[in-house]
């Protein structure tokens, strides 16, 4: 009696259901033909208005795009939704490698106009005392240099 006020589990209301039929079926073989006739048309009725059971289906769920969560497909909305972020990102990592490519061109081409515009010749950066060159200054000062000592001798 204690256990009045609790509910009833899945199961055990699926037992009580299963029971109670039984003993409502086995008590109206037991009429009349014409009140289980009655029945019949009353149940019959019953069932006719009776709603739909909602039937569950599961379907795959992904987050999209604005946060939301869908499972269904919106038509091209849904395709544009990912096709347009990876087009600007291969669209901006194109234009990146360009930018660097045409940025290395530029310092090559500096450097070459600084080679060929130097007094120094070209072949003079490849040579191993050139480090030396650089730390003395000019050969052309220290050379005229020379030369006036020489000269004033």
């Amino acid at each position: 009696m204690k256990y009045l006020n609790d509910p009833l589990t899945e199961t055990q209301a699926d037992q009580f259901g299963r029971a109670s039929a039984a003993l409502l079926s086995q008590g109206a073989q037991n009429l009349p033909a014409g009140i289980q006739g009655r029945l019949h048309a009353a149940r019959m009725k019953a069932l006719s208005v009776r709603k739909a059971e909602k039937i569950l289906v599961q379907k795959p769920v992904f987050a999209g795009t604005a946060g939301s969560w869908s499972s269904g497909s919106n038509g091209i909305w849904d395709t544009v939704g990912w096709v347009a972020p990876l087009a600007v990102l291969v669209f901006g990592l194109i234009g990146i490698a360009q930018w660097q490519d045409e940025s290395r061109i530029n310092d090559i081409a500096e450097v070459d106009a600084a080679l060929l515009s130097d007094d120094v010749p070209p072949d003079a950066y490849a040579d191993s005392g050139f480090l030396a060159f650089l730390k003395n200054g000019p050969l052309s000062d220290s050379g005229d240099n020379a030369s006036d000592s020489v000269q004033s001798k």
